[in-house]
């Protein structure tokens, strides 16, 4: 059985999708690990550049770009992963949710699968990620948009008073980034998920084009009775284009 099963959806991103690739590909650690890249009918030559540069990496070509949450489907039942009550038993000990605008430093990899082999009460995690500037990606970390959270994002508040325990709940930017938490989710640009989690919760819902399906998940995970946990001694990069 793999530890780690990484589906990495793209569509047109193929310089970065190259060079997130080559980072993932250079990772160190003793872990075993599986790429599964799902293209959404690209028309830049992704796959071709795939096949030809990463003959390691699985290359499920979709006819049809039919948006995140489907293309993580797919990817995730190449792995075994076939929905809530089906798993395969050779299935990846965890799944990750990779984007292709992300580089990840060599450690990072075996670093969160270290991570959530230490909390076996963890379904979901998240590292810490930075913009190409170095700065916090804030989404890496969050609350679920209740109507009063999605009231204070939408109002300003929240960027008026990031400091605010109640405005800066959502990107809770009144937490130390540095600190290790418990949150209500973490980003769908790295998403780590236990195989046990997808087995008690399915898969990401197919309804969510692109935007929102991580945080359905997560909450459908969390209801589940696991803990989703946002990991920042684990560092990766997020180009965000």
């Amino acid at each position: 059985m793999l530890d780690l099963g990484i589906v990495i959806v793209n569509w047109n991103t193929k310089e970065l999708l190259r060079r997130c690739l080559q980072t993932v590909l250079a990772s160190t650690g003793s872990f075993s690990f599986k790429v599964v890249l799902v293209d959404n009918a690209s028309t830049d030559g992704t796959v071709d550049m795939v096949q030809t540069e990463f003959p390691s990496v699985e290359v499920i070509a979709s006819q049809t770009n039919g948006g995140f949450s489907y293309g993580n489907n797919l990817g995730l039942k190449a792995l075994g992963y076939h929905g809530k009550g089906a798993v395969d038993a050779d299935a990846p000990r965890y799944a990750l949710l990779l984007n292709p605008d992300t580089e990840v430093p060599p450690e990072s990899l075996f670093g969160m699968v270290q991570f959530m082999d230490s909390r076996p009460d963890v379904g979901v995690a998240g590292p810490k990620l930075v913009l190409e500037d170095g700065t916090l990606d804030v989404a890496c970390r969050r609350s679920f948009p209740t109507p009063m959270v999605s009231f204070y994002r939408f109002s300003g508040l929240s960027k008026l008073f990031p400091h605010n325990p109640q405005f800066g709940r959502y990107n809770m930017t009144f937490v130390d980034p540095d600190i290790e938490l418990e949150v209500d989710s973490v980003v769908g640009a790295y998403m780590q998920v236990r195989r046990e989690a997808i087995r008690d919760a399915g898969l990401l819902d197919e309804t969510f084009f692109m935007y929102g399906e991580d945080l359905d998940w997560a909450f459908r995970i969390k209801e589940a009775g696991w803990k989703v946990f946002y990991h920042p001694k684990v560092m990766v990069k997020h180009i965000k284009r």
